[in-house]
């Protein structure tokens, strides 16, 4: 498979959940690493069309933090 655009690199979506974690002896698989950065990348798309078309309905020709802000409890209460 061939990735085209941004992606989320191994190393940081490690250190994103180690933070979190518990355990410090916790480890992630290389295929839930995997998982976590696509999942990851999923979400900022979906936030940034979301953003667009918030943009869009309010008339305006640039996205601002504003939308994302007006965006964004609605998108995590849809992941």
């Amino acid at each position: 498979m061939e990735e085209t655009g941004a992606v989320f690199r191994k190393e940081l979506v490690s250190k994103l959940l180690h933070l979190h974690f518990k355990d410090k002896k916790t480890k992630v698989s290389g295929d839930a690493l995997q998982l976590m950065a696509e999942l990851l990348k999923i979400f900022v798309v979906e936030a940034a069309i979301r953003s667009v078309r918030q943009a869009q309905a309010e008339d305006l020709d640039h996205v601002d933090v504003e939308q994302l802000e007006k965006v964004l409890p609605q998108l995590l209460l849809d992941f």
